[in-house]
């Protein structure tokens, strides 16, 4: 069973000001279309879950030839396919759940703390890569990663932690409940070299009740 690209839950524009309608077209319909593609032809001839979420936690499964591939794209799909979801107009969001507040809290001080370290994380990504707020053993962390590279790859996540993870010197398994798109493509029309400015934004057009359903999957 081939991947598929998923529609967005939202119009192109919804998101406006803070992402605006051309980006999310070639974003959505242009980037992540080519994750799909690519990921598909990189599976042809071997057998592979059909969910993502458990193809990049499993990439040991994956022929050496393949694996890089999969990597790139099959991250590059798991991770717009997370992204899309987290984000909402403004204002249709919510608020984070009670029990996702409190491990924000107990994790990093106050919300306060945690936008300030997870912009720091978006900010401080060298050249392309994500920002993440996971699940983990010791409650939430947050890291960032490079390229298309995801938590959930263990090993080949190559992450950078900014908190405590209790798994950061084994084999991370960390879930991924928020994540942040730091590749220029997702930002350069309406910030160009901005980068600060679109994290500022992205925070206005959070969907914390899908964060917060994630968050419940992930305890």
């Amino acid at each position: 069973m081939a991947f598929e690209l998923p529609e967005l839950p939202y119009a192109l524009n919804a998101l406006e000001p803070a992402i605006d309608a051309k980006t999310m077209e070639i974003h959505h319909g242009k980037h992540h279309a080519a994750y799909v593609a690519n990921l598909n032809a990189a599976l042809e001839g071997i057998t592979a879950p059909e969910c993502i979420c458990e193809l990049i936690s499993n990439l040991d499964n994956i022929p050496d030839a393949k694996r890089t591939a999969v990597i790139n794209n099959g991250g590059g799909h798991a991770n717009h396919s997370l992204f899309w979801t987290i984000l909402a107009p403004k204002g249709q969001g919510g608020e984070p759940s009670a029990e996702l507040k409190a491990a924000i809290d107990k994790s990093f001080g106050s919300m306060d703390a945690f936008k300030e370290l997870f912009a720091k994380a978006a900010a401080t990504r060298f050249g392309s890569g994500w920002a993440w707020l996971c699940g983990c053993s010791s409650g939430l962390c947050i890291c960032s990663t490079p390229n298309q590279n995801n938590p959930r790859m263990g090993e080949y996540a190559n992450a950078t932690w900014l908190s405590e993870c209790g798994c950061k010197d084994g084999d991370c398994r960390c879930v991924p409940i928020l994540g942040l798109d730091v590749w220029e493509h997702a930002y350069y029309l309406n910030y160009q070299n901005r980068r600060p400015d679109y994290i500022k934004s992205f925070f206005d057009v959070v969907n914390w009740n899908e964060v917060s359903r994630r968050f419940a999957e992930a305890k």
